[in-house]
């Protein structure tokens, strides 16, 4: 909660204790009495007559500034009211009257409203008046509440003020930061209770309690994606499923983990191009992480020709992974036949490598380069697709009446060529750290606040 948030509040609530301090709340705990029907007024003498009924309303109307001038009028138990009265209040306050008189059969209500401003603005000038003279009468009380109010909010902030005694109590700053201000709400919201306690509005605090829980559901539909990106925040500050430079694919976003915040997940691409997702996303996502188990798989096909022998041309090409520094030797590199097609056999090689040593794509490209020279050299080929054409009554253009028979393709060999050669890689496959160091520089010139902490588990 900010500070200019905090003062707003305040106001209201001086403004609240005011007015309830105005309109005269009921006390702690007081029952409020059953409504009843006021009791019935009696004429002096001669109980039920007209000219009784009549002085009796004439009397009672006199002691009333606002209905001195209605004229009464009463035939057969029918009371006729007629005048002029300051607005719609007076109307039926002079009809309210008449109808408990005893003996008064029907009301015929024949008032006026005046329209003059003056006889219109005295009323509410005394009622300002009053609403005054109420309010300074209350002032010590306004004055105590209000002072409760600020001690409350002021031991709450300062409380809260200790950020290292509450991050430290937390798994994450940030679960620490949310702790700070419930406590800063809470004691305001204590200091509140206190104040329409003392001034005896409790009553009227569940009213507006009610009123705001409404409030909230309404608020919680409209910022429901809003929420929840929140929430999820909290839940990936505590569950953690990756650390910073982790190389991780989040649906189809591919990137290495620059920082979480308290909104998105900052990665940064191999391309070099920052890339933030909701943290909402990033929940429900299905996150593959290329970092939490170092040692990674390659594969690669290649096709030989279909009278080769595959078994041979496999025995080759596992060998020749095997020879290279970079392939892991447990588990060893492998080699199976996927398919067979029209031209070809197509092999599948597989090897594994120390990804904290060996560039996935760099070592990936030397192993194919490698094996596909082995195989050449060994004898076998790695044919190119072979498409048949049939032509039916082809007409001889060359004049002869034979032709010589079709030389079948010969095979090249690459016998020559020891397989030796061509076992170590021409190109490094150390890995490429210039997206690491680039990481590092954005998080030190960035002030922004990274939730990812190495202190805990991952997930």
């Amino acid at each position: 909660m900010t500070s200019s948030a905090l003062r707003v509040l305040l106001a209201v609530c001086l403004m609240l204790i005011v007015g309830l301090a105005a309109t005269g709340a009921p006390a702690w705990g007081q029952t409020p009495e059953p409504v009843q029907d006021p009791p019935a007024i009696r004429v002096d003498n001669d109980a039920g007559s007209d000219a009784a009924i009549a002085a009796r309303l004439t009397r009672i109307f006199a002691q009333f500034d606002a209905l001195s001038a209605v004229e009464v009028g009463v035939t057969e138990g029918v009371v006729t009211l007629d005048g002029m009265v300051a607005d719609r209040a007076d109307m039926d306050q002079a009809e309210a009257i008449a109808g408990r008189v005893e003996g008064v059969v029907a009301v015929r209500n024949e008032l006026v409203a005046s329209v003059q401003l003056g006889e219109r603005v005295s009323p509410f000038l005394e009622q300002m008046k009053a609403l005054w003279r109420s309010v300074l009468d209350s002032g010590p009380l306004v004055v105590l509440s209000l002072v409760i109010v600020l001690v409350c909010a002021g031991l709450g902030w300062w409380v809260a003020s200790f950020n290292r005694f509450w991050r430290g109590l937390t798994p994450n700053p940030f679960v620490g930061d949310l702790l700070a201000q419930l406590v800063r709400a809470v004691s305001l919201i204590i200091g509140i209770v206190l104040a329409l306690n003392l001034m005896g509005a409790t009553a009227l605090m569940g009213t507006v309690l009610g009123g705001a829980g409404v409030l909230g559901i309404a608020v919680g539909f409209a910022l429901r994606d809003t929420l929840e990106n929140y929430i999820s925040s909290i839940m990936l500050s505590l569950r953690q499923p990756f650390r910073a430079n982790d190389h991780v694919v989040i649906d189809s976003h591919e990137g290495k983990v620059v920082r979480l915040t308290s909104r998105a997940t900052v990665l940064m691409t191999l391309d070099g191009n920052h890339l933030r997702i909701p943290n909402m996303m990033v929940f429900r996502a299905v996150i593959l992480n290329y970092t939490r188990n170092p040692q990674r798989r390659l594969d690669f096909e290649l096709g030989v020709d279909a009278e080769d022998d595959p078994e041979a041309a496999i025995k080759v090409g596992v060998a020749a992974l095997a020879d290279l520094d970079f392939i892991l030797s447990d588990p060893a590199p492998t080699g199976v036949i996927v398919a067979v097609g029209d031209s070809n056999i197509i092999l599948k090689f597989t090897g594994w490598i120390d990804q904290k040593d060996v560039d996935f794509l760099k070592g990936r490209s030397a192993a194919i380069r490698v094996a596909k020279m082995a195989i050449e050299s060994s004898g076998f080929s790695l044919p190119e697709p072979i498409y048949r054409l049939r032509i039916d009554q082809m007409p001889d253009l060359s004049g002869t009446t034979g032709s010589a028979p079709a030389t079948p393709p010969v095979k090249r060999l690459r016998a020559d060529a020891p397989a030796g050669d061509s076992a170590e890689p021409v190109q490094s496959v150390r890995p490429d750290d210039h997206i690491d160091r680039t990481i590092e520089a954005e998080r030190r010139d960035s002030s922004e606040e990274n939730l990812l902490s190495s202190k805990r588990p991952i997930e």
